[in-house]
This record gives structure tokens, sequence and C-alpha cells, in this order.
């Protein structure tokens, strides 16, 4: 704004277009740093306690502990079967396939590492060998450690979202393919995982091929979750959108938060004498404030911590599986879980809308 001076004395101001444009710019700026693309901008708040648990991830001392070192062996049992009993117990075996999946390391590599680290601790133990890992991880039993045990303790109830993704585990690399073509076939296994959406602890893990579909590993999922523990909600994409699906859940007695299929019908209609189904009900409330105001609402958003678990898997470990054996790929991936879970442990990073 300009002031003027007009006859007889009087000032009257001015509109100054200049200005005006200057300041709309500004706004413009402002605001470009909160929301770019529609997606919300966010800070964290916790970024010393966070890079101290990055940091921490790569400490020897966190993945060999002394509770480790002292069930190294397995103990005689009176009542064992005949052959020669295992000398080395299953918290061995799972302390040295953990320590080859944080430092990408094949089985060699991972007894020869695990020998001079303890030959430097002055542990007086010896690593297993390569081959009695390759044949006991594929009947290894992966325990829920009693860390992740307490952190699903603080809560009365659980609420997770599923999802799965594909891991490679023959062929060739992208670069490879894109560049002269495939040569060979490549073949997949995928992951499914169940998330805590409180804590982004992985409650329940699972290997399938690719013939096995999203919603048919849901009842091997909820098996594995606590059994003091129930079940107040389930976050999914429309893949879990089946009958099979709110069966299983209804059972339970839990929020069921899917978003039916766009091409989605009623399954149950009101002039039937029974009672509403829960899918029939999002599918009509969808009808009603449209499906981006459904998801809103009923907090659909969460589901994408699943993808976030996902994502920090592959990136920690890699996105391929280095056994040959679909026990032992399971196995390498049930160790992968349990060390992400430890690593979450270790800290996440608070972050809040800016």
């Amino acid at each position: 704004m300009k002031t003027a001076l007009l006859k007889g004395g009087s000032y009257h101001q001015v509109f100054d277009r200049s200005q005006s444009m200057k300041n709309r710019n500004k706004s413009k700026k402002r605001k470009s740093k909160i929301v770019k693309n529609g997606k919300q901008k966010y800070k964290v708040t916790n970024w010393k306690e966070y890079n101290q648990a990055l940091v921490n991830r790569g400490s020897i001392t966190f993945w060999l502990s002394d509770d480790a070192i002292a069930g190294w062996h397995e103990p005689v049992k009176a009542d064992r079967k005949k052959g020669r009993p295992n000398l080395y117990s299953d918290l061995a075996i799972r302390t040295a396939l953990t320590l080859q999946a944080i430092y990408h390391q094949p089985l060699r590599a991972t007894e020869g590492f695990l020998t001079g680290l303890l030959q430097i601790m002055g542990a007086g133990v010896k690593s297993p060998d390569y081959s009695t890992l390759s044949y006991r991880a594929k009947e290894l039993e992966i325990e829920t450690s009693q860390a992740v045990k307490e952190a699903l303790n603080q809560g009365k109830s659980l609420h997770i979202a599923v999802d799965s993704t594909g891991v490679k585990i023959f062929g060739e690399g992208e670069w490879k393919v894109r560049m002269h073509g495939w040569s060979k076939h490549r073949r997949w296994r995928k992951i499914h995982l169940g998330v805590e959406i409180g804590n982004h602890l992985i409650v329940a893990g699972e290997i399938s091929g690719n013939e096995k579909g999203d919603a048919q590993m849901l009842s091997t999922l909820l098996e594995q979750l606590p059994k003091d523990r129930s079940l107040k909600s389930l976050r999914a994409d429309s893949a879990y959108d089946t009958k099979s699906t709110y069966e299983l859940l209804e059972k339970k007695k839990t929020s069921v938060i899917i978003p039916p299929r766009k091409n989605a019908r009623v399954w149950q209609h009101g002039n039937k004498q029974k009672d509403s189904l829960a899918r029939d009900r999002n599918l009509r409330r969808i009808r009603s404030i449209g499906r981006k105001k459904w998801k809103e609402e009923v907090g659909y958003h969460k589901r994408s911590l699943s993808e976030t678990a996902m994502f920090r898997l592959k990136t920690i470990f890699g996105p391929l599986l280095s056994s040959r054996k679909f026990d032992t790929q399971r196995t390498q991936t049930k160790i992968r879980i349990h060390a992400l879970n430890l690593i979450t442990l270790l800290g996440m990073p608070t972050s809040i809308p800016i």
C-alpha cells in the first residue's frame, strides 16, 4: 500500500499490485514447505535418540550377549532319543544365523567371523561349522524374544496391519534383464507380515510360493498371534476382501477395516432376516460419503505401516533369499523378522506434522 496526497490536503492509500504479488508468492512458498504433491511433511522430534539407535544396530555386544554364550551348548537330556545329540543349542544356531543376516555373509564367512569374534572375546566356546548351520536351519524354530513379548504385553489388545511382498530366490538381476533380456526364469517367494500399528513390531510372519493368495495366508498369520491378547482390529488392502476373511475375523469379533473392491456388490441385502455384514456396512458407507472420506473416517491410512515394515525388511536385509530349499528359506525369513523386531526396540523415530 502507498499513500498519496490529494487536493485539499487529504491523504489516500493507493493499492500496490507488485507488493501484493510478492506477499502472495511468499505465502505459496510457505505452503509448499508443508504440503507438496498432496503429501504432508513431518519432522522427527527425537533425532538424538534415534540417531544413537541407528549406531547401536552395528554393535557386536548387542547381537552376541552373555546370555547367548551361557546357553551355547545343548544340555544333555535324560530322555533323549537314540543317536548323537546336538552339540550346539538352538540359541547358538539362531545367534549365528542372525549375524549372517545382519552382516550379509555366506555360511562359510559366518563361521569364520564368529570364530574370530569368540576368540577375541575369550568366550571359551567354538562356532558351529557352516554345514551344521545349513542342516540345523531346516528345522529351527524361531521363538519370540522376551523383549518383544514384554513390548507386546504393554497393551490390552492388538491392532494389526497385514500385507505381503515378494523376494527373489533365483534369476538374473533387473539390469541384465533390461539390457539383454532374460535367459533364466526368475522365481520368487511371498513374505506375509502382520504388524502391530502401535509399536511397529512384526507379530506374525510367514512365507509362501507365488501360487498362494494373500487372503489364503491370513489364517496362518492369525495363528501366530499371542494367545493372551485379543485382536481388536485388522487393516488390509482389497486383496483380503473375501468371504473367508470376514468369516474368520467374525469369529474373533474383530473390527475389519478392508476397503471393498471398486466393483464390489452387497453380499447380503437388507430384506433378509439376518444381521448385516461388516463388509456390506463398509460398502454402503463408501457409497454414501466416498472412498477417500471413508478411509479417513476409519483410520485406514495406518495400514501403510505394514508397507513400511516390508520396506525396512528389504532395505536392511536385501531383496532376495540366499537359501535354496523352502524350509531354510522359511527359517531365513523368520530370522530376519526376529532381527528386525530387535532393531525396532532399539529406537524408532517420533515425527509430527509441520
